[in-house]
């Protein structure tokens, strides 16, 4: 299937032909642009289109037809929870767990979705996240009739929730249901061990050029509340604030926690000039497990708790 840049290509040498294929090729045009009406026409009548609070389209095909499009790494991952990584046809970039997602076609970025390519494949569901995906591409597959699925998780205990609704689209509601106990007890258990006030003082950062940092809403923080600490600029206005080193020495943190796949050496080096002033100790998390709603959060949670907490 062409390109929208290929396609444009094409259409603008056709312009420089003489008239009378000018013609044909308008012809031609017209023709395949019915086509391919009447075959979507087609597809849409087949379709039981109905509105829910999550989804828009037919009702879901059976565990071993139902094709499937992730739009977001995290619900790549639990579609492979749910068992139904053959199900898969395609994800979005960074879908790099577990190990059979690296090999699946992308068609969702940073920029936005490839409509085409999603189209092309006839998904009867489609997975998307309202924190990452483009609202304008959201509406844009439920107005070609596609079911969606929207994952809206803005707090830890979304996920678990979240999980059933999936579950109960893709005819896995008791994997679901069971995968979602485990998680919210997991998660339970740490609150009970770790979480209490007043919390400890944290720094938080992904990377070190520029220093950035955490602010109370955001994401990372409510990791650090479970395991009952905090920023250590709780006070920030904005979710990822830039600081300075000389900021984070006043503060004081306890504990330094690096979200990066940096060497321990790499890391423990950026702080080396400072240690006469700086005693936190270094903690590691993976980015990829810290920054997604996955279910390896449970556990990746709990190694920092006891780092936090030791």
């Amino acid at each position: 299937m062409l390109s929208r840049r290929t396609f444009l290509i094409r259409t603008a040498r056709c312009l420089t032909i003489p008239l009378v294929n000018k013609q044909r090729v308008l012809a031609l045009f017209l023709l395949s642009m019915c086509a391919v009406a009447q075959a979507w026409a087609h597809m849409a009548s087949e379709r039981d289109l109905s509105d829910s609070d999550i989804s828009r389209g037919p009702e879901t095909d059976t565990r071993n037809e139902i094709r499937i499009v992730s739009l977001a790494p995290h619900l790549t991952e639990w579609v492979y929870s749910l068992g139904l990584g053959t199900n898969l046809v395609a994800v979005s970039d960074y879908s790099d767990y577990p190990e059979g997602a690296k090999a699946l076609p992308r068609v969702a970025d940073y920029q936005g979705v490839d409509m085409t390519a999603i189209l092309s494949l006839q998904p009867d569901l489609v997975l998307a996240w309202k924190g990452g995906n483009k609202p304008q591409d959201i509406q844009k597959l439920s107005s070609l009739g596609l079911k969606v699925f929207y994952s809206a998780i803005t707090d830890v205990d979304d996920i678990p929730s979240e999980l059933i609704r999936l579950g109960a689209m893709t005819n896995t509601a008791p994997q679901a249901k069971a995968l979602a106990s485990a998680f919210a007890q997991q998660i339970a258990t740490l609150r009970n061990t770790f979480s209490s006030k007043p919390f400890k003082p944290v720094f938080y950062y992904s990377w070190t050029a520029p220093l950035m940092t955490v602010g109370p809403n955001a994401w990372p923080n409510k990791l650090l509340n479970i395991c009952g600490a905090q920023t250590a600029f709780y006070d920030s206005p904005v979710d990822y604030p830039q600081v300075s080193v000389t900021e984070v020495l006043k503060r004081q943190p306890e504990a330094l926690v690096a979200a990066s796949k940096e060497s321990p050496q790499t890391l423990s080096s950026f702080w080396a000039p400072h240690r006469e002033f700086l005693k936190a100790e270094l903690i590691t998390v993976d980015p990829n497990i810290t920054s997604r709603f996955s279910l390896r959060l449970a556990d990746e949670l709990k190694q920092l708790c006891i780092g936090i907490n030791s």
